[in-house]
């Protein structure tokens, strides 16, 4: 103790009262163990100042080290050392007084004024997930005071492994931040493998890290990265070639493509049983070499013995049992050597309208399901039916070859003499008749142009221009399979009429009537959107229906006029004409020998026309004579 000390005691020994208490008050329950009137000197430094100062960090040394290293809350708060204390810490107030001030709760506490953040993972963390016992260093745990160190925030540091395990072993250092963030301990985002002693190129960039580095033979929990061999690929990948090549791996490959051979590796494959041209020369050696054992001989004579028969055995009956070169060649599998020219040798020669037809269009499918042997023996076996089965009987049986050729499918070869073969004939005119216009194409969609009928009589093709006038005979005909035209006319003409025995008819042709054309009577008229009708039964049986009346109806009896009582069919002379019983003016005597022109030599105009007088001739002898 002091000179000063021992002065001040003294002092207060005689001033004091007996029992009176030197102390400003009592110390709390953590320091109640200095609660004394000689320990003051273990908290307070006396000297030539009446002030007194403090000795906190004299027996707090853990936050000494923090202060003088500048660490932690304490060392970032604290500038004067331990005359700061009492800004946070007091004393004197007795054992229930708490002695630190916490404005906050600890999960409200800013722990950015510690100088570490909370950050990425560490960010919503409970205090004691951190601040425990086994977080706590053991030099760290001699300098802390209070006994359960659960209950302290002191001890921890920002060294990664001060709270975490160092999964590596010790093989990478402390340095965590090197390759790993606070955001997760995956991906590693700051570790660049090219500062390695094993710089990653190539494929290895793309091989994942436990394919190299796998647990250590020592300690299975501990990923090896240290001391892994990687001077030859072999260290690391199985010789695939079973010793076969005593250069090193890299002379003929690199970590590009293993399967690309370098063309400087020296070897030359030509200098083998099968030296390597066309498309061969991009194939990579374990598409043939499938075992990695290059001294292995490897059937090589035919295409077969390493190529798969893409045609599914389609061509195995011809004579080199399907070899791929007899189409193919290496530089390319398509196009096949195969043309249209080579179509010659096989059992369907391409001619006609066959040639320069795409190959597709014959051999059906695709790729490795294309159709080579289709069938051919017909027509229809690759042809539609425009027919629509109208030659599926005999004797046609679709036999396309009767009719066309592979020429091309017009014209038919179906002529007059194939016409001979069929059930209709053609005699006549209808020998001379293009086959489009009774073979009329249908105008409904689909529908196949006729070539057998129900019926052949003429009606079945040509329109009645009698409007039915003959219904009966036709019926009977019809009933036979024959036309009732047939019973008038001719196959040659139409206009070339057979004999007719006009006297079966309620008209006989008499006189100059028999020299006359039918249609001077029976007169055609054309019927709106249809062939020209020619009337029979309508036809006139008066000599009116057919003849003008001359004589502007001078002769009429009740509005009709019988032309016989003068006139025949064998002449127009009025022979028939008796002036005696016919007339009130006999002509006897010398009348009777006097033509009938000069009585009767007078005109009257009658509806515009100029006729005879007959009725109103004078009758008077001084009319006509002088």
């Amino acid at each position: 103790m002091t000179l000063r000390a021992a002065i001040f005691f003294a002092t207060l020994a005689v001033v004091l009262p007996s029992g009176a208490q030197v102390s400003p008050g009592p110390l709390s329950k953590a320091h109640e163990s200095l609660d004394t009137t000689t320990a003051c000197g273990s908290c307070h430094a006396f000297g030539t100042s009446l002030s007194l100062k403090l000795k906190c960090m004299h027996c707090h040394g853990e936050i000494l080290v923090l202060v003088r290293q500048k660490e932690g809350y304490h060392g970032r708060v604290s500038k004067k050392g331990d005359a700061e204390c009492v800004r946070c810490h007091t004393e004197h107030y007795g054992r229930a007084m708490r002695i630190y001030k916490w404005e906050t709760s600890k999960e409200e506490f800013d722990h950015r004024e510690t100088g570490y953040p909370l950050l990425g993972k560490h960010s919503g963390l409970k205090c004691d997930q951190c601040h425990n016992a086994k977080n706590i260093s053991p030099a760290d745990r001699k300098r802390i005071k209070v006994k359960d160190l659960n209950k302290t925030l002191e001890g921890l540091h920002t060294e990664c492994l001060s709270c975490h395990e160092d999964r590596h072993a010790k093989q990478l250092g402390a340095d965590c931040e090197k390759c790993h963030t606070v955001a997760g301990w995956k991906p590693l985002n700051n570790f660049d493998h090219m500062m390695t002693r094993f710089p990653l190129t190539g494929k290895h960039e793309d091989v994942e890290c436990a394919k190299c580095h796998k647990p250590s033979e020592a300690n299975a929990k501990v990923i090896q990265y240290v001391g892994m061999p990687f001077e030859t690929c072999t260290a690391c990948h199985q010789d695939p070639h079973r010793g076969a090549f005593k250069q090193a791996c890299e002379n003929c490959h690199g970590v590009d493509n293993w399967k690309h051979l370098r063309n400087s590796s020296g070897f030359d494959h030509s200098a083998t049983k099968y030296p390597l041209t066309g498309k061969h020369r991009d194939v990579e050696c374990l598409k043939c070499h499938e075992s990695t054992n290059f001294k292995k001989e490897i059937p090589h004579e035919k295409c077969l013995d390493c190529h798969r028969d893409e045609h599914k055995g389609q061509f195995h009956k011809r004579p080199d049992h399907g070899e791929c070169g007899s189409c193919h060649v290496v530089e390319n599998w398509r196009p096949s050597t195969f043309i249209e020219s080579s179509h010659a040798n096989t059992a369907y020669p391409l001619a006609g309208k066959h040639q320069g037809v795409a190959c597709a269009k014959c051999h059906a499918g695709t790729g490795l399901d294309t159709e080579y042997h289709p069938k051919f023996q017909a027509c229809l076996d690759c042809h539609l039916d425009i027919h629509n089965g109208q030659f599926g009987e005999p004797p046609r049986e679709n036999r396309c070859q009767d009719c066309h050729t592979v020429n091309g499918f017009h014209p038919a070869t179906f002529g007059l003499k194939e016409h001979e073969t069929a059930r209709f004939l053609l005699k006549g005119s209808h020998a001379a008749v293009a086959c489009q216009d009774c073979h009329q194409k249908l105008e409904v969609d689909g529908a196949a142009t006729p070539y057998h009928f129900a019926s052949l009589v003429c009606e079945g093709c040509h329109r009645d221009p009698h409007q039915g006038e003959f219904p009966e005979a036709m019926t009977t005909r019809l009933a036979a399979n024959q036309s009732v035209c047939e019973s008038c006319h001719g196959l040659i003409s139409w206009r070339q009429l057979k004999p007719f025995d006009h006297a079966t008819t309620v008209f006989a042709l008499t006189g100059g009537h028999g020299a006359l054309n039918c249609l001077a009577c029976h007169m055609a008229s054309k019927v709106e959107d249809g062939p020209r009708s020619v009337p029979f039964k309508a036809s006139p049986e008066k000599c009116e229906g057919c003849h003008e009346d001359i004589h502007g109806g001078q002769f009429q009896k009740t509005g009709t006029v019988d032309c016989a009582n003068c006139h025949t069919t064998t002449r127009w002379a009025a022979t028939e004409f008796d002036h005696e019983t016919r007339t009130t003016f006999s002509l006897q005597g010398e009348h009777q020998n006097v033509p009938c022109r000069l009585c009767h030599n007078e005109r009257q105009e009658v509806n515009g026309r100029m006729v005879i007088k007959y009725k109103g001739t004078p009758r008077e002898c001084r009319d006509c004579h002088r």
